[in-house]
Order: structure tokens, then sequence, then C-alpha cells
């Protein structure tokens, strides 16, 4: 039920959020997370059982974030057309289609059908970011967007934990690593071995499966508001702006183009460095196995959680443009630590790094969102900012090929690092902008 005093405003903002409908928004950021952290258990695992590339096994994320790039727009047109709600269950559906692909796919034992399940996961993963991103940003007040935005994006280390977890100790097996078990064994072996590791690729799905369910019927059963601009409900209104009409106005908007650049080195930055932690502490440490290994990846996501909570501290003294400049440049030497020092150290530096990445998806989502002030092209907005996350298709694989290219999975690491130099001059450029903004402001008091 929604309260009676509350207000939807013209501009599709509420009068205040309503905490029960905001919260369940908030359950939905660690369901995919959980999806995303598990690609970077099975990048280790498939590298192995099917001998791959690191270029090939980083297609992992090209398929995943391949499937939200493609899904975005179609999916901001049906929410445009229907309800924030009706795109969330939308989104959950086909996320649990996807996951039972991997039944079949444990079966038929190939690394494309593997890549199909994947892809298909991210579709409806692709509906749910795309409706709860924005949803969440105007289930409220408007003065508190990025607030909101932020405290829902803080469930997400949740969810990477658990992801984690499920794959430490259902897809990850006791004993010595893969590579050393596999190095010892005949062809035949190794093949009948690879098919065995590959049947425990399905067991964290089946969990996800039942929660998805739970998740699904509970957002059936709960009436939400509708958080949509006046106009957009008005039969007398103006004709709504077709694709060709939003893509133009917003292709002109240059500090819009400019989040969305932000936006997909970001990401491409921290799925990079999340895809290869595990794989980097196997390379410097060749006695520990992927159980062992995987630890680093639940230290990175508390890390990830704790960052997001002191970004939030700060954010409330400070302006979230100074926060990530400060944020950018210390990551920026963390990651130079992590490609040039050749030792464990390296992989506590990668692990360090992810208390940086926290507050930067949904500060760059909700202020390159706010730029677009004609709220008639909020969704395909908010749609365009989910497709820069194909950043995750594109500098993981980058990553892969530089580490083929010069043997040294460490040294690739200048990659994500050259991607974090970039996020902090735009967080400078925002800093700048805003104090700039604030002096004229303080200028024309004094004259009035």
């Amino acid at each position: 039920m929604i309260n009676k005093d509350l207000v939807q405003l013209p501009d599709g903002y509420l009068n205040r959020t309503p905490i029960f409908q905001f919260i369940l928004l908030s359950l939905l950021f660690p369901l995919w997370a959980v999806a995303a952290s598990l690609n970077d258990i099975l990048i280790t695992q498939f590298k192995h059982v099917f001998e791959l590339s690191d270029f090939a096994s980083a297609l992992v994320q090209s398929a995943f974030y391949g499937g939200y790039f493609l899904v975005a727009i179609p999916a901001s047109m049906v929410i445009k057309k229907t309800t924030y709600k009706f795109g969330i269950i939308t989104g959950l559906l086909f996320y649990i289609a996807g996951c039972t692909l991997f039944y079949p796919a444990s079966n038929m034992a190939t690394y494309t059908m593997f890549l199909f399940a994947i892809f298909s996961i991210a579709i409806g993963l692709g509906f749910l970011e795309t409706a709860a991103n924005t949803y969440s940003s105007m289930i409220g007040p408007r003065k508190y967007a990025t607030l909101r935005l932020n405290i829902s994006q803080t469930f997400y280390p949740i969810g990477a934990i658990s992801g984690i977890l499920l794959g430490k100790y259902l897809v990850f097996q006791e004993g010595a690593s893969l590579e050393a078990q596999m190095a010892n064994m005949t062809p035949a072996q190794a093949h009948a071995f690879g098919l065995e590791m590959l049947q425990h690729t399905l067991e964290p799905y089946k969990y996800i499966i039942f929660v998805l369910v739970g998740i699904l019927i509970m957002f059936v059963l709960t009436k939400f508001p509708e958080c949509k601009p006046a106009a957009e409900k008005s039969k007398t209104a103006a004709k709504a702006a077709s694709l060709f009409e939003t893509l133009k106005f917003l292709a002109k908007n240059k500090l819009f183009r400019k989040g969305i650049m932000a936006q997909f080195l970001y990401v491409g930055m921290q799925v990079t460095v999340w895809s290869f932690t595990i794989r980097l502490a196997l390379d410097l440490n060749p006695d520990i196995n992927e159980r062992v290994a995987s630890n680093f990846m639940v230290f990175s996501f508390i890390a990830f959680f704790v960052g997001k909570f002191i970004a939030n501290f700060l954010m409330t003294r400070f302006t979230p443009s100074k926060v990530l400049t400060v944020y950018a440049v210390i990551g920026t030497a963390l990651m130079a630590y992590v490609a040039l020092v050749p030792n464990m150290t390296a992989v506590y530096a990668a692990v360090a790094v992810s208390m940086l990445f926290g507050p930067c998806w949904p500060t760059i989502y909700a202020e390159t969102l706010e730029v677009v002030k004609e709220k008639k092209y909020t969704e395909l907005a908010g749609a365009i900012l989910v497709m820069s996350i194909v950043g995750g298709a594109v500098i993981p694989a980058v990553q892969g090929l530089a580490s083929d290219v010069f043997n040294s999975l460490q040294l690739s690491f200048l990659v994500p690092m050259g991607c974090f130099i970039f996020v902090g001059f735009y967080f400078y450029g925002k800093m700048k902008e805003q104090k700039m903004q604030d002096g004229n402001l303080n200028e024309t008091e004094r004259i009035a």
C-alpha cells in the first residue's frame, strides 16, 4: 500500500520517499551484483577448463555487458510506454530464464553455450538496471536523487560478496589449482575432469532462481508510484518525443556526452580489475588454489562496501566531485602499484582500490541524468547511461589482449589505470564547474 499523503510532483519526483517500496527497489541491486561477481569466478574456471587465452576468457564479460548494451534502449521504450514496475518484472522474468539456461549449458559443455546463458541473464539485468537506477533516483524528493541512488547502490556489495561466496564453495573445489591438477593429466583425463568441473558452475544459479521467484512475487503484489512526469501522463500533452528526436537532443548535450564517456571507462575499469584479481593472485602465488584466491574478491567487495559508506559520509561535507577527484588520484597511484610491483602486495593494492570504486557509478549516473533538463527524455537518457555499461564488455577484453601481447597479466593493469586517470579528470572538471557556478551565484547575491 502507498500512503495517501504521498504526492507525485509535476516533474515525476515525489514529496517524500515511500520506505517499503524504496527498500524493495534497493533489493534489486544485490541481485544483479550476484550475477556480475559470479562472472569473475567463471572467468577463472573457464580459463583452464576450456584452455582459453586471457582475451578469450574475458569474453565472459563481453557477453554479459554486451547484453546490457543491446537491451537498454528497448527496455527504456518498454518502460516509457508502461511503468518502471513493469520493466522490473520483465527483467526478473528474463533473469530467471537466463539462469535456467545453465542447465543445458553445463550438460552441453561448450563455451559458446555458457556465453549464451550469460548473455540471456544480461538481457534481464538490462531491464532491471534501466528501470531501477532511474526509479531509485526519482522515488522521492528531487534534491535527494543522488543520495537515494547512492543508498540503493550500497546494497550492491552484499550481492557481490554473496556471488563470490557461492562461487568459492559451489564452483571452486578443494585441492590444488585447476592448472596444477590438469598439468599432470592425459588429454582424455583432462577432458573428463573439465566436464566434471563444468557441472559445478550450475550450482549457484539453482539458488539464485529461488530468490528471484520470491522477489518477483513481492513486486507483483506491491503497489508502486509511477514517478512519470505529468506531461507524459496528460492526455492533452504534446506527442511524446521520438527515439530519433531524443538521441538528437542528447547528442547536442556536451555534459551528457562527457558523463557517458566517464561511465563507460569507469565501468570498464571496475569490471576489469575484478575480472583479473583472482588470476593475479594465482599468478603471483602459484602455491594457492582458486578457493583461496577467491578470498581476495571477498575482501575487495568488503572494501567496496566500506568505501561507499565513507563516500556517503564525505559527500555530506564536501561536493561529490571533490571527493571523487581525490578518490581518482589515490586510485591511479594504487593501480600503478598493482601493475608494477611484482609481489603479493600488488594483490592487496588491487583489493584496496575497490574501496574507491563505490561512489563513482551512482554519482556519474545521477549527475549526468540531472543535466537532461527536459524530463520527457529521462527514460531514454537513463537507458543510454545503462548502455555505457558496455565499457565492461570492452575494457576487460582490451586488458586480456594486452596480457596476451605482453605476456604479463600484471603489466596489463595499466589499462584500468588509464581509465582511472580519465575519470579523475572528469570529476576535476565537474569540481571546477561547481566552483564557477558557486562564484557566479555569490556575485549575483552580492549585487542584489
